[in-house]
């Protein structure tokens, strides 16, 4: 089987707005592996993030740095394997529970957005059997080789042409139609992901694209309704999700990131990638002036001869290498930008978010390449994070706990009982088989 779509790709049911519930987030990235814990608690809508059902109280924390992963793919089944049960185990020890499922972020496999139209006939008033049965024939339509549906949003409806349709339900007409945003990636690298994690004993509860959770996690709806963009600048992958009208309405993402300016400093200075991502961490800038050939930083030597001294560069020099390769990535992402929505927006944001996002004077850069206002992101509303772990690196993994509050914005199959997840012949064991079945 080559299309992995809505009976295959993993679909959390939502949060109940009056119920308190745990949620386990996992996010797998090329440098880091993280897993929270946290408890959702209802709460009454607060100024900011009015749209958010539940606060979120992080009690489970687990962190190590990734193996096995290039540019946000599995590349070394094993060693993922491996650092995903320590990010687990770890998160379950700080919090003393066990863990049955996750949900987890994908940023790799070419992530990008498509629309659909369908149509059906009515003989009535709109029934809720109607919007189900517009919402399959778009499902169908929708299906492409060798890629996999992560999200399927309805933007809007239309009745006999008439489009801009919030809720039809009780409406009369003749046809029926659906306007659908569907978040798609390459099926290898969704398969990869979740047999990585089913290998390490926790099922996925929902598979999410990376950018849209660290919108989630960032924007305030005042920027979500105004039109913002949310930009993920991670070690392997830079990916960007576009809000418009309080709707994710299109997602975009290549294989460029923060890891791409470590190895072109490892090459330049002649050193240790380990030392090349040290000194990039903490004297890395992109601005120009703000550099001094005076200010001299110690590179350590490459080989072990303890005879070998050690080299000085400057922080103007390491900014003559670094600058280049952001420039790239930014124009990368005003291109990708320019043939999305967020065009239409003028006065729309830009959200920076990620490890690659810390760079001392990106924001000012961003700006003036893509000639928009832009801020840093971090996680908003989210409670219990450790300080190290309130920055723009960790945006993914907080927006993957705000996720199940806008899981109800999505289409996807019914699930009446939570047995359907867990139980023989249910949802999970119909991917285990269909894992089984595609290697």
């Amino acid at each position: 089987m080559s299309v992995l779509h809505f009976g295959l790709t993993p679909k959390m049911k939502p949060v109940s707005p009056r119920r308190s519930t745990v949620a386990a987030a996992l996010d797998v990235g090329t440098d880091k592996i993280v897993c929270l814990i946290a408890r959702l608690k209802p709460q009454s809508p607060q100024e900011v993030l009015r749209r958010r059902s539940h606060g979120v109280e992080v009690f489970g924390f687990g962190h190590v740095a990734a193996r096995g992963m290039k540019s946000g793919a599995i590349s070394d089944l094993a060693a993922a394997e491996a650092v995903v049960r320590q990010a687990v185990h770890i998160a379950e020890k700080s919090a003393g529970v066990e863990l049955e499922s996750v949900v987890v972020s994908l940023s790799a496999g070419r992530i990008g957005s498509e629309r659909f139209n369908s149509t059906v006939d009515l003989s009535s008033a709109v029934t809720d059997s109607d919007i189900g049965r517009v919402l399959a024939a778009t499902s169908r339509h929708s299906a492409r080789d060798g890629r996999a549906v992560l999200h399927s949003m309805p933007m809007s409806f239309a009745i006999d042409g008439a489009k801009g349709i919030r809720d039809p339900r009780a409406m009369l007409g003749r046809r029926l139609g659906v306007d659908m945003h569907m978040v798609t990636a390459d099926v290898s690298a969704a398969r990869n992901l979740m047999l990585t994690v089913e290998r390490s004993h926790v099922d996925v509860e929902a598979m999410v694209a990376a950018p849209y959770v660290a919108a989630l996690s960032v924007l305030a709806d005042d920027e979500a309704d105004l039109g913002a963009a949310v930009i993920d600048m991670g070690a392997g992958t830079t990916t960007m999700a576009v809000f418009s009208g309080g709707r994710f309405v299109h997602a975009d993402g290549f294989g460029l990131g923060g890891y791409h300016v470590t190895m072109d400093l490892a090459r330049g200075l002649n050193a240790r990638i380990a030392d090349a991502e040290r000194i990039k961490t903490f004297y890395g800038t992109v601005i120009a002036g703000g550099s001094d050939e005076r200010d001299m930083i110690t590179v350590p030597p490459i080989g072990d001869d303890e005879r070998e001294p050690p080299q000085f560069v400057s922080r103007a020099s390491l900014m003559r290498i670094i600058r280049p390769r952001v420039e790239e990535i930014l124009e990368m992402v005003r291109d990708r930008l320019a043939a999305s929505p967020l065009a239409a927006e003028p006065r729309a944001r830009i959200v920076l978010t990620g490890g690659a996002s810390q760079l001392v004077g990106l924001p000012d850069l961003a700006a003036r390449i893509l000639g928009r206002n832009v801020r840093i992101g971090r996680p908003l509303g989210v409670s219990g994070l450790r300080d190290a772990a309130r920055g723009p690196a960790f945006a993914v993994a907080a927006g993957l706990l705000v996720y199940p509050q806008a899981a109800h914005l999505e289409h996807f199959e019914p699930r009446r009982t939570r047995q359907l997840m867990t139980g023989t012949g249910g949802y999970i064991s119909r991917v285990g088989q269909w894992l089984r079945e595609s290697f």
